[in-house]
């Protein structure tokens, strides 16, 4: 793998370029946390994952723009702040509240939170994730969780 590229399905077989990542600008374990992520977060749209592919040497995302990105209150940018997992409640009556902020030493420790169903939320127990989405404009992964059996909402 030598590159990771985002396209956006635009309809009618049109998937046009939208960003690119390479080695070694970026490690092979940021390249792969975020085909992990089911949404993306970039200048204020959010895309949604529906496609992750291989073409030789590359990585291909195929994303679909589901709109403008609502921001919530409690917010904060994590640029120069490292390797950052915040976990959220999914609930929109909850204004997708904050349960924690979780630092990372690397993506590979990313890459663990992102390959699992259910995680350990410290002081709220263990939690169903539902989605995830890497926050481009923020500098943060983030993960929303619901309790083990609730309802989706």
């Amino acid at each position: 793998m030598k590159k990771l590229t985002y396209f956006i399905d635009k309809g009618n077989e049109d998937y046009q370029p939208f960003y690119e990542y390479e080695i070694p600008a970026v490690g092979i374990d940021e390249l792969y946390a975020r085909q992990l992520c089911t949404y993306f977060i970039m200048r204020g749209q959010q895309y949604e994952l529906i496609s992750n592919e291989m073409a030789e040497d590359e990585e291909i995302l195929v994303l679909q723009d589901i709109g403008r990105n609502t921001s919530v209150l409690d917010e904060k940018n994590y640029r120069g702040k490292g390797l950052n997992i915040e976990i959220r409640r999914y609930r929109e009556s909850e204004n997708y509240r904050l349960l924690t902020v979780i630092p990372c030493e690397s993506h590979f420790e990313i890459i663990r939170y992102l390959l699992k169903d259910i995680i350990e939320v410290p002081s709220f127990g263990q939690k169903a994730v539902t989605s995830s989405e890497i926050d481009e404009d923020r500098g943060v992964y983030v993960l929303y969780v619901k309790d083990i059996g609730e309802e989706s909402v």
